[in-house]
């Protein structure tokens, strides 16, 4: 066990392991530190039946170590808000959160360079982020689906570049490329 520093990503394909292993992450970061509960960013909405099912899935499985808010778009103000409280925060995911972004027609440079800008300017709680790694598949049929494919990637460039620690998931097993 350690202690988490100030921002760590997370990458991994669909069910490489990546939240398990962030949630991990931050329940040890909170035994070594002695805090009571770490918060759970959830940027996902339930749109369908199915989704919603997902979520209630992840509730179940997180338990009551976990403070949840749920947070399509205002990453950093709900890093703000839970600043001082001095617990370890993960957001999962920033895919879709980039996702949920597009379907609100935002400035993803300019959404992705505050939060860049956010991390520089202040001290804050370690910040675990997760996001999926999609440029590794097929070029996408679509004009829709390469863009998102392809802001994903500059946004886990971007991302990458300013965290402290970066770890790729692959079939459960952590490779660390920062850190």
């Amino acid at each position: 066990m350690s202690i988490l520093p100030t921002l760590t990503l997370v990458l991994g394909g669909a069910r490489s392991g990546k939240s398990s292993f962030a949630e991990q992450l931050c329940l040890d970061h909170c035994k070594v530190v002695n805090a009571d509960k770490a918060v759970y960013v959830a940027t996902a909405e339930a749109g369908d039946q199915e989704m919603q099912s997902r979520i209630a899935l992840h509730r179940q499985r997180r338990g009551l170590a976990w403070h949840t808010i749920e947070e399509p778009l205002d990453l950093i103000g709900i890093i703000t808000r839970q600043s001082n409280l001095h617990q370890p925060i993960l957001i999962d995911c920033l895919t879709l959160w980039l996702s949920n972004l597009m379907q609100k027609d935002r400035s993803i440079s300019q959404e992705s360079d505050d939060l860049l800008k956010f991390f520089q300017d202040r001290t804050l709680p370690p910040v675990v982020m997760v996001s999926n790694e999609v440029g590794l598949g097929i070029v996408p049929d679509n004009q829709l689906a390469r863009r998102f494919r392809d802001e994903a990637g500059q946004l886990n460039q971007k991302i990458a570049a300013v965290a402290n620690r970066v770890v790729l998931m692959a079939a459960g097993l952590p490779l660390a490329l920062k850190g």
